[in-house]
């Protein structure tokens, strides 16, 4: 027997039992190419059995089932990858919130000194992570005020990309007597007042999948106050005392008068001590979030929780009296504005920074605002006041 009728021979089945195996291997392989259909290049995915086969040993003929096997799996995989639209909505995930790509950036130097987006959002964080961890006190401009459904009321703060919420008892000083009102309209009506203003804050909380962060001012306001009224120079001088001038920033404007904060103290300051000049409403000078120059006139420091500070900010200034006056002679006539007009008579505003009292007009009163042309009839260096005679109201265009 030749070596080609030998081969041809073990081709052959020998027994009925390699027969049924054969022919149940030759329908399986032919469904699942039907169904399947791989398009496979190394022939392990699809089984092809016909006369050209080359089977070298009955162990590597009992591994083509199991090839088969994980044909199967995968297409059940498959089959579960093409599942119902609508189941494959329900399983969907929640979406993440949108973060910022950082993208690629060729600088002209060896560091890059602009700033791209993801830059500043990261940079937000780590100053928001600070002010957790460490204490760090970060300022920022009241930009909102919101209240919620259960009727609390919170200033709203930006920064970078996150949201500062500060709740209305952590940014404003309860009152002693709230007059018979509700509590949460007291503090609500505070915080409108304080829109606009710049204050410190310490982060308390942080979400940085929503980028919302929970702040209070009240911390910054007390290590303020720590830092400042308590403590002292290489000399163990203390940094405030009454006396010295100050830099300080508007937090309230009410009619009669404006609140500051000088370095963690809210502090009053009335109409006769904002100008020089008679000023009847102090909205009309002063709005929140400006940097003033104040002079502390009264400092007690006594009680650590309770720091009580009278300050001026006319008194910051050099008085205009000293100089001006020294501009004017009695008997001759200058031009002014009308400032003010009340029981006392019509206000008119100098050049210099001066007022002149005078009687009211025969002619009648001047409307506030118009250019008018006064006598000087006296002038008390003493107590920097002028008094004269209206002569002449120029007529309006």
């Amino acid at each position: 027997m030749t070596k080609k009728e030998q081969n041809n021979e073990k081709l052959e089945p020998q027994t009925d039992a390699e027969i049924v195996a054969m022919h149940e291997e030759s329908v399986e392989a032919a469904a699942e190419e039907e169904n399947l259909a791989p398009h496979t290049d190394n022939g392990t995915e699809m089984i092809m059995l016909d006369a050209s086969t080359d089977i070298e040993s009955e162990a590597e003929a009992s591994v083509e089932p199991k090839k088969v096997v994980k044909r199967k799996k995968k297409t059940e995989e498959q089959s579960d990858e093409t599942q119902d639209p609508e189941t494959e909505t329900k399983q969907k995930p929640e979406k993440k919130r949108a973060s910022v790509k950082p993208i690629q950036v060729i600088s002209i130097d060896e560091q890059r000194s602009v700033e791209t987006d993801a830059d500043k959002e990261r940079n937000d964080l780590i100053d928001l992570m600070e002010s957790l961890r460490a204490g760090k006190i970060l300022a920022g401009t009241i930009q909102g005020v919101e209240r919620s459904s259960d009727n609390r009321s919170m200033a709203v703060i930006y920064h970078g990309a996150y949201k500062i919420v500060i709740p209305a008892e952590e940014t404003v000083i309860s009152p002693d007597d709230y007059r018979d009102q509700d509590p949460a309209d007291v503090l609500h009506y505070l915080l409108t007042k304080r829109l606009g203003a710049e204050i410190d804050f310490v982060i308390k909380g942080i979400d940085k999948e929503a980028n919302v962060a929970v702040a209070s001012r009240l911390d910054a306001m007390k290590a303020k106050r720590k830092q400042y009224y308590f403590g002292t120079d290489r000399d163990g001088n203390n940094l405030l005392y009454p006396g010295q001038c100050a830099e300080a920033r508007v937090v309230s404007v009410i009619r009669a008068g404006i609140f500051v904060d000088i370095f963690g103290v809210e502090v009053y300051i009335p109409l006769r001590e904002l100008s020089y000049q008679r000023i009847m409403n102090a909205t009309e000078y002063f709005r929140p979030g400006q940097r003033i120059l104040v002079k502390i006139l009264d400092l007690d420091r006594t009680d650590r929780n309770n720091i009580k500070v009278t300050a001026s900010v006319k008194q910051s200034a050099e008085n205009p009296y000293e100089k001006a006056m020294r501009r004017y002679v009695v008997d001759n006539r200058y031009v002014g504005t009308v400032s003010m007009v009340d029981t006392n008579g019509v206000f008119v505003a100098l050049d210099g920074g001066v007022d002149c009292l005078c009687s009211y007009p025969k002619r009648g009163r001047p409307p506030r605002g118009a250019r008018v042309t006064v006598r000087i009839l006296g002038i008390n260096h003493e107590t920097n006041r002028i008094w004269g005679a209206i002569t002449h109201i120029a007529t309006p265009n």
